[in-house]
């Protein structure tokens, strides 16, 4: 059985619909709207709800930072790598991340939290020598782990190569890079590669990346923390996909329909 504990991670596994729940602990000192929001969700999907003092859900949690909830839920699905091979739902080139031994639970729950709004397909985690799915990660991802469809691999190398068999581009964000990160073409069906936050990436995987970004930095300090360092890296692919989207749809717009008459462009954003 998994815990999750926080306000965002059991609301978004209850709207996500993903994880079959056991039941849910509620702090009986805590009385507020957020939490009687999701009492209200809870009970319209059938959750059994338990009240109990604070001091209990702490000890369950192991933390004092579970905000007056738990969730027991079953074990969600495991995906294996050719599980994220699907096309996307809109036929857009397929947008990835990889973690090359990512340990702080912290900073996994923050680059799943920044992959879920920047759009990526499919996330890569490595079994060995990486932090787990754990509470804690889930908490700090806000509950964007529900809704991002994750593997987890052996063999990172062997992965990649497997991706690469199937055309998707890897790039790796290195400070050996030799190329600015907005300077190249995010567009493209590919997986974007972040390394450990010591040691980046390992040599092995560096060498299996076809192409090596890098953020230059202005200050005294060499790189980003690697959750900063993702969210740049993965917006900029989202603002480049964005800006393509909207030109091929421009493009279509212009385009002479039946009847030798165009389509007006519709205004909006970005119009």
């Amino acid at each position: 059985m998994d815990l999750l504990y926080g306000i965002h991670p059991v609301a978004e596994a209850l709207r996500a619909g993903r994880r079959r729940f056991d039941h849910v602990l509620v702090a009986r000192e805590r009385r507020d709207v957020r939490l009687e929001r999701l009492v209200a969700q809870c009970r319209h999907a059938n959750v059994r709800i338990l009240e109990q003092p604070r001091e209990q859900l702490t000890v369950a949690a192991k933390t004092p930072d579970h905000q007056g909830v738990i969730a027991y839920v079953y074990p969600a699905e495991t995906l294996a790598l050719e599980d994220l091979f699907a096309p996307t739902a809109s036929g857009a080139p397929r947008l990835m991340l990889a973690l090359d031994g990512v340990e702080d639970p912290q900073n996994l729950g923050a680059l799943l939290r920044v992959a879920d709004g920047a759009g990526v397909d499919g996330v890569l985690l490595t079994e060995r020598r990486a932090a787990p799915l754990s509470p804690a990660a889930i908490k700090a991802s806000a509950g964007a782990i529900e809704h991002l469809r994750i593997a987890r691999v052996v063999n990172l190398v062997r992965s990649l190569e497997e991706l690469k068999q199937r055309n998707i581009w890897v790039v790796g964000l290195d400070e050996r890079g030799q190329t600015d990160y907005d300077r190249f073409d995010l567009t493209g069906d590919l997986v974007i590669v972040l390394g450990n936050e010591g040691a980046g990436l390992h040599d092995l995987v560096c060498r299996t990346c076809d192409h090596l970004l890098r953020i230059p930095m202005a200050g005294g300090v060499s790189s980003l923390n690697v959750s900063a360092a993702g969210a740049v890296v993965l917006y900029e692919a989202a603002r480049q996909r964005r800006i393509a989207g909207s030109a091929s749809s421009s493009v279509q717009e212009a385009a002479p329909r039946r009847g030798g008459k165009s389509k007006k462009k519709q205004k909006g954003l970005g119009s």
